[in-house]
């Protein structure tokens, strides 16, 4: 299995410059935008040089297609304060003239505080074992899997088998156990937080669950992806609720609550996509 780590840990070339192999075991039909949202904060994570300060959000603009294979990041460090820090990371295709894709990221200090609450609840479901695999051959056979989710164990915990037929359209939601095959944990144990973008990065589907088993099939390029990491995930298993809001002019719009084994919420983020025709010769998962 592919290890997420390793494939998104860019080298140094200096200048704010640096450089990775973007390999095509994390694509949908491209390189995931989630995985690029986790590249962009590991350059500015090195750029900055301060473990203290960990990263709290990043917004992605995809201004372009980045294919698998070389990649560069520019680093430029915005504004790098006593509490915050604000970073820009341009991701291009080695070599190319497009540009690519742009991130804002904030990193800051734990502060403490007098204040602390969560004021949303996580969905009742099962746990993770005893929620059906999405990787499991159906009654038509096996169906297609884009690479990035041979690489991530899935489990359906709220929603409809959106391939199959016989069930009613409801609410635009969909949850979904998570977790990575290669396990993402930093040598404090713990569960990294750059391991969540990719996750996040899976909303549109949740739009099928209010169209309904004849819905026209659909691809979901990503306009812009923000990620707000909270807490720092307890478990390898994260569910990732996710529920499109508004859909309209060609548009889908979504967000996204990813809880802990523990209901520790982790991270929340939001998401513009466009709907756009199936290609021709292209599967859906």
């Amino acid at each position: 299995m592919a290890d997420l780590a390793t494939d998104t840990r860019p080298e140094p070339l200096g200048g704010g410059r640096y450089r990775l192999a973007l390999s095509d075991e994390w694509s949908f039909r491209h390189p995931s935008g989630g995985v690029l949202t986790t590249v962009a904060p590991r350059a500015a994570a090195l750029e900055l040089g301060e473990p203290e300060l960990r990263v709290r959000s990043a917004t992605t603009l995809f201004t372009s297609v980045i294919e698998a294979g070389p990649v560069e990041c520019a680093v430029r460090v915005l504004r790098r304060g006593n509490a915050a820090a604000q970073v820009h990371v341009n991701v291009s295709a080695g070599g190319a003239s497009e540009p690519g894709v742009d991130v804002v990221a904030t990193f800051g200090r734990d502060l403490g505080s007098t204040y602390s609450f969560t004021d949303v609840t996580p969905p009742f479901v099962a746990a993770p074992g005893e929620c059906p695999p999405l990787d499991a051959p159906t009654p038509i056979g096996r169906r297609f899997l884009p690479p990035i989710f041979r690489n991530v164990e899935t489990r359906l915990a709220l929603g409809h088998l959106w391939w199959e037929t016989g069930w009613e359209p409801g609410p635009a939601r969909l949850a979904r156990w998570m977790r990575y095959r290669t396990p993402q944990r930093l040598a404090s144990g713990t569960l990294d937080p750059l391991c969540v973008p990719p996750l996040v990065d899976t909303m549109p589907p949740s739009a099928i669950q209010r169209l309904g088993p004849g819905f026209t099939p659909f691809v979901a390029p990503s306009l812009d992806l923000t990620v707000h990491f909270l807490t720092p995930p307890a478990s390898d298993w994260l569910l990732v609720d996710t529920h499109t809001r508004w859909v309209g002019e060609g548009y889908g719009s979504a967000d996204v609550h990813v809880w802990d084994e523990s209901r520790m919420l982790v991270a929340f983020g939001t998401q513009m996509w466009l709907f756009r025709k199936v290609p021709p010769g292209v599967g859906l998962g």
